[in-house]
């Protein structure tokens, strides 16, 4: 087992540092990101109208997070399976899902005003790293499948 941990310590630790990124982004997230909703999905917020928003404020602070996730998830893809296609492949879902998840926010957010729910959820997609917890276990098991 010693010497296992010997040949993987550049994985355990890129897991680490990326373990840490994601743990100091959710630490500064009120000083680091514009998200009136931070407050809002705290109260009770299927009773009150959304927040008053600054549109570019409040997209580019998503961005920005999302980049800074996706980022970090990508290390951590690449570390644990060195394999480009992989990367690859995780680079196009990632930027698939920006489009598709900031797109969704914006149509949610200002054309169906009764959905906070669905603006919930959307909005943790895009600001939590929910995606490499389904991508790591789904490309381990692809491998393990192709390997047999």
């Amino acid at each position: 087992m010693l010497n296992k941990l010997k040949e993987n310590k550049f994985k355990i630790f890129v897991a680490i540092i990326a373990v840490i990124g994601f743990a100091l982004i959710r630490t500064f997230e009120n000083k680091l990101f514009y998200d009136p909703f931070l407050v809002y999905f705290t109260a009770d917020f299927h009773s009150i109208p959304y927040p008053e928003v600054h549109t570019f404020k409040l997209f580019t602070g998503l961005f920005f997070r999302y980049f800074l996730n996706s980022a970090l998830s990508l290390l951590l893809i690449y570390a644990l399976f060195q394999n480009r296609d992989i990367f690859k492949f995780s680079l196009f879902m990632y930027a698939f899902f920006l489009v598709v998840l900031l797109s969704s926010f914006f149509i949610i957010l200002y054309f169906i005003p009764d959905a906070g729910w669905l603006l919930f959820y959307v909005r943790r997609f895009i600001i939590q790293p929910i995606l490499v917890l389904l991508f790591i276990p789904g490309f381990y098991y692809q491998l393990q499948k192709t390997k047999k």
